[in-house]
């Protein structure tokens, strides 16, 4: 049944994304820790590689520490997804109808870039809490969970700055990382239901919000090519104590630019195609299911 209002969209739209987010990183989750902890270069594992460090991870801890700090991430990240994914939903519709031929041109990059800021401001604590939990090795934790972890931060390390400490930076990656994202997967999604619409697409008795061929609905096949393209990284540096450029200089000084600066970028390339795909994939999946193809109204 399709919604009945502007709310019960959102609020549909809210739980597509959330649930394409858990999916997501829980599909990643190994590599996301093992990448936090090969870029913080802790002592137990910086001299390993991506793939002999997970394999250490198993041996000194265990299996379930591949997903230790998952529980956190996945507090974060429904709120995180579906801010981001119904906000890109909403900035687009009413970008759309700008009469400025720069916006009509990059109206999908503009809306994924906010789409990106609106849902880091809101859930970028729950990011730093997720980070500090999985850095923990076991044996020497200093929290014991989601919320022990915030209040012993907001406690000891200054109040909400300390969970809030590194924005800054995240947001500035946020801005191209978000509104490539969003722009790539728009844009060669609307170039497959164009040029190949029988091969990538099948019939379906409802239009959709970026449909170009009448009465065709998308496959998971146009998804998983369209995502390929968020490869593009943006590494996002957490800043504990000093400032941005002051972070920077140490680490370019200490390591340089490849083990220093670009440090988990293999890592991340291991990780964007099934991270991005599953994403994007189950959020269109989910759009389906709860019938949003047909979009919201613009006042």
């Amino acid at each position: 049944m399709e919604p009945k209002s502007d709310l019960e969209f959102i609020l549909r739209n809210l739980l597509a994304g959330g649930v394409a987010g858990m999916c997501s990183k829980t599909a990643v989750a190994p590599l996301d820790r093992i990448k936090i902890l090969l870029q913080a270069q802790s002592v137990h594992y910086k001299h390993h590689g991506v793939f002999k460090g997970l394999m250490a991870i198993v041996k000194q801890e265990s299996i379930f520490a591949l997903y230790k700090g998952n529980g956190a991430q996945m507090v974060r990240i429904f709120p995180y997804a579906a801010t981001q994914f119904t906000s890109f939903e909403i900035y687009k519709k009413y970008l759309s109808v700008i009469n400025i031929p720069m916006v009509q041109h990059g109206d999908k990059f503009v809306a994924g870039a906010a789409a990106g800021v609106t849902a880091v401001t809101l859930t970028y604590p729950l990011d730093t809490i997720r980070a500090r939990l999985a850095f923990q090795v076991t044996g020497e934790h200093r929290y014991t969970g989601i919320a022990n972890t915030a209040i012993t931060m907001f406690r000891t390390e200054g109040g909400i700055h300390a969970l809030y400490r590194g924005f800054v930076p995240t947001m500035m990656g946020m801005i191209p990382y978000a509104g490539f994202s969003f722009y790539c997967f728009e844009s060669l999604k609307y170039l497959c239901m164009k040029y190949a619409p029988t091969t990538l697409c099948r019939k379906c008795d409802r239009n959709t919000v970026v449909s170009v061929e009448k009465n065709h609905h998308y496959n998971l096949e146009i998804l998983l090519f369209a995502k390929t393209s968020t490869i593009l990284h943006i590494r996002y540096f957490k800043v504990e104590s000093a400032g941005m450029i002051k972070t920077l200089t140490l680490i370019y000084r200490e390591n340089g630019v490849t083990k220093g600066l670009y440090r988990g970028m293999s890592i991340n390339y291991l990780r964007a195609i099934p991270m991005v795909a599953t994403s994007f994939s189950t959020y269109e999946l989910m759009k389906q299911l709860l019938q949003l193809d047909t979009g919201m109204s613009v006042a």
